[in-house]
């Protein structure tokens, strides 16, 4: 079950992402889904750490599956686009991929990220955030 929303964050490519051939490190875009994830939390007015410190929640990636098409370079403006694409008790699937803002039609990176709720001391499966799910909800 898809959701109707997507999340827009802009990236810019510094040297410190780039690899000696001076293309974006894959690794790095690990870094750009995730920080694209967690602006999408801010802005439904969601806060990591005070969901750590006052319900003791922490967020983490339960599984990634990421396809590389095209090269980003130093000084690039990219767009990271975030769905949710799958809503379960305690874990979302995201499906993320970036684009040059330039031509917003062709993804550089592709990838499925799931993102499990977790216990910060346990680490065990907790539910989600009931404003988080109601957010959710009202998205799709």
């Amino acid at each position: 079950m898809g959701f109707a929303s997507t999340f827009v964050w802009p990236v810019r490519v510094y040297y410190e992402d780039t690899d000696s051939g001076g293309v974006v490190y894959y690794a790095n875009y690990l870094k750009f889904l995730e920080r694209a994830r967690t602006e999408w939390l801010r802005s439904l007015g969601i806060e990591q750490d005070i969901l750590l410190r006052e319900q003791q929640l922490v967020f983490v990636v339960r599984s990634i599956n990421l396809r590389y098409r095209a090269p980003a370079r130093f000084n690039d403006l990219l767009q990271v686009h975030s769905r949710i694409e799958q809503r379960r008790r305690v874990s979302v699937v995201f499906n993320q991929h970036v684009v040059l803002s330039a031509r917003e039609t062709e993804p550089l990176c592709i990838g499925a990220v799931e993102i499990a709720c977790v216990d910060a001391t346990s680490f065990k499966p907790r539910p989600l955030p009931a404003e988080l799910m109601a957010e959710i909800e009202s998205s799709g």
